[in-house]
């Protein structure tokens, strides 16, 4: 496993694009796709204007509560495709019961240019979700980025990346705003892989500030960040009191430094967990308008498909032919009146 981390370092200058449309630290307008089933195509799809849903569209009407999930697919291990694929389908078992009124949002890091044609190409995806990616386009890199599935019963109204100055990784943030039937009010969700290592100068603080100002926009009635934070130095613990945000773990009673909060180190090597032992990497942050209903690991003990990937993924030196490194963590916010908001 270290020859991989050393040669995935390695290749990041050889991944990164030497020309881009975007400016750094300004949001990137990208557009978000629909699966049509006439064509069997992603087609681009247009944002929804806030105030426009039909009081007769009974689908986003019935939309009061978002249950987002985030979870890191390490992009280094092999056989992405055997991997992704099962846990495609541990994510399709926890949203497919989800009630009626609570739309399913995805967060995903580390994505590789394989894994976006295994996310289209899946039919329940295709059945139920946009995406904001099927490519590589709005990425620093073709290694691999961030993506969001949103339920295609909540809308859209606007899509953007910011990609960051403060960045050694090619790292950035993907915004989605959506608004349900309260009020049609502004709900601002980004999905953002902080920088990785304990390196100097520390870049994380900066980059959650950056997507603090997003989030703390006139308009924006309230506003969810999440994924990979790679919280592994003291100042990290603190990213959200500095940037005047909730952590919806701590929110519902949990403490550092327990295993109840631990995303990382579980399904590690056994050689990276004897060296860093465990960590609770990958949050939910929040503020505004919004009530914190739950908030839960998950992908625990998923496994990668096929035999001869079983062995080699074991053979890297992990116990077992885990799908990924890092847990899963979900939170589900109901939105509320204006009045009634939190922080």
């Amino acid at each position: 496993m270290e020859a991989l981390v050393a040669q995935a370092i390695k290749d990041t200058a050889t991944f990164r694009k030497t020309s881009v449309p975007w400016t750094l630290d300004e949001p990137y307008t990208q557009t978000y796709y629909g699966f049509d089933p006439a064509t069997s195509t992603w087609v681009s799809k247009s944002p929804s204007a806030l105030g426009s849903s039909s009081k007769n569209d009974n689908d986003s009407l019935a939309t009061t509560a978002i249950a987002l999930y985030t979870w890191n697919i390490d992009f280094m291990v092999p056989f992405a495709a055997a991997r992704m694929r099962p846990a495609l389908a541990h994510l399709y078992q926890l949203t497919r019961l989800l009630p009626l009124h609570v739309a399913p949002v995805i967060f995903l890091q580390e994505c590789t240019p394989s894994d976006l044609e295994t996310i289209a190409a899946t039919p329940w995806v295709q059945a139920n979700f946009h995406l904001t990616d099927i490519d590589t386009t709005n990425w620093a890199t073709t290694q691999y980025g961030t993506t969001v599935l949103v339920g295609k019963h909540l809308p859209i109204t606007s899509v953007f990346r910011v990609h960051y100055s403060h960045t050694r990784m090619d790292r950035d943030a993907l915004f989605v705003d959506v608004s349900t039937e309260l009020e049609e009010k502004r709900i601002r969700l980004c999905n953002t892989h902080l920088e990785s290592m304990a390196l100097d100068p520390p870049y994380r603080p900066p980059q959650m500030q950056l997507v603090a100002q997003y989030m703390h926009h006139d308009g924006v009635h309230a506003a969810l960040v999440a994924g990979d934070f790679n919280a592994i130095q003291p100042f990290d613990r603190t990213l959200h009191v500095d940037n005047n945000l909730k952590d919806a773990f701590l929110e519902l009673g949990g403490a550092e430094d327990t295993e109840e909060g631990y995303t990382w180190g579980q399904q590690a090597t056994t050689k990276q967990r004897a060296q860093f032992g465990c960590s609770r990497m990958d949050k939910v942050y929040f503020r505004g308008s919004v009530k914190l209903l739950k908030f839960e690991k998950f992908g625990e003990g998923i496994l990668a498909e096929g035999d001869e990937e079983r062995r080699q993924i074991v053979e890297l030196g992990f116990e077992k032919p885990w799908v990924t490194d890092h847990l899963g963590v979900m939170a589900v916010v109901e939105v509320l009146p204006s009045t009634k908001g939190q922080l």
